[in-house]
């Protein structure tokens, strides 16, 4: 569906973007994450036609973003940060303008308005000012401008920034219902939310990617050696005892002990299944009670930690607005 390759952006000395590559396949929701300044505006701007680029070519649907710009923005739907939005009219009275800007036949502008509407939940604040509306509201009208047209792709830059709780769980929910009929991209900072509705994720550090995967993939491959947390019935020396002729284990830590129960957690090189088998027959043997037994896993928030330290924080800010 869409085709990143070798995209580069300078800014005089400053390299936004360096030599970026990635694909977009049909039909899925994708996360975009990165630091302040590691070049997720600046990517997003490009692929939309909103920026040029210094090197590197944008096809959409087959359509070069730069030399087929007619053909290629018509397949994409658009939310920047800052939604363009028109406060002195009403969601309705800035959608049709919108519309007219899209090019869509005038005869289908009041059907496609009211689709987009419908699709948002806006219909009923439709001849209310933008101006008064809540910000939650105000991002559903951006959302449904960026869907006039039916485009195949959507983009959203930080669609919940500045939302309260409940209006995020909204704003999410419609992205969902969006990822079943369209393409959707979405930047966002608030890395549970793109853990749940995302299925790939795609992380730039530095203006170069340094992952694309499924979260189940990345949680596996940033794992390293099998771990587990438990919570068993005994004393520390007990337990160190029952640990003992398990092989492999490497460095058994007791996280925290309480009357006669303690924490623990235990690496080991081999198989997670093969650890779980060790660990309860060891600990049955023993008379020791396992009262709860949890694999660890890299939670995006770690893996998102390792792939971006190398980042500094005077870089952030220079670009990633731009």
């Amino acid at each position: 569906m869409i085709e990143v390759t070798h995209l580069t952006k300078r800014y005089g000395d400053h390299t936004a973007l360096s030599d970026l590559s990635f694909s977009i396949e049909k039909g899925q929701i994708y996360g975009f994450l990165g630091p302040n300044g590691a070049g997720k505006s600046t990517t997003m701007n490009i692929m939309t036609g909103c920026l040029a680029a210094t090197s590197g070519q944008v096809k959409i649907g087959g359509h070069d973003i730069f030399e087929e710009a007619a053909q290629a923005k018509a397949l994409i739907g658009y939310l920047p940060e800052q939604p363009p939005l028109y406060l002195d009219r009403t969601p309705r009275e800035y959608l049709t303008f919108v519309a007219q800007a899209k090019k869509i036949p005038k005869d289908r502008v009041s059907a496609e308005v009211d689709r987009v509407l419908a699709i948002t939940q806006t219909d009923q604040v439709a001849h209310r000012l933008i101006q008064h509306l809540s910000k939650g509201f105000k991002q559903r009208v951006g959302i449904a401008q960026a869907l006039l047209g039916d485009p195949d792709v959507i983009i959203l830059d930080e669609p919940t920034v500045g939302l309260d709780p409940v209006q995020i769980i909204g704003i999410r929910d419609l992205i969902s219902d969006l990822g079943k009929d369209h393409t959707v991209i979405l930047s966002s900072h608030i890395l549970s939310e793109v853990q749940a509705i995302c299925s790939t994720i795609l992380i730039i550090s530095r203006g170069k990617l340094v992952a694309c995967d499924t979260p189940e993939n990345l949680e596996r491959l940033f794992a390293g050696s099998a771990t587990l947390e438990l919570e068993v019935e005994g004393t520390p020396e007990a337990i160190a005892k029952a640990l003992c002729p398990i092989p492999c284990l490497i460095s058994p830590e007791i996280v925290s002990t309480r009357e006669n129960t303690c924490r623990i957690r235990l690496e080991s090189s081999e198989d997670l299944r093969d650890l779980c088998r060790d660990i309860f027959f060891a600990f049955s043997d023993a008379s020791l009670p396992i009262l709860q037994m949890t694999p660890a896993k890299a939670s995006l928030e770690d893996i998102f930690l390792e792939l971006t330290s190398g980042d500094s924080p005077e870089s952030a800010g220079k670009e990633d607005d731009a």
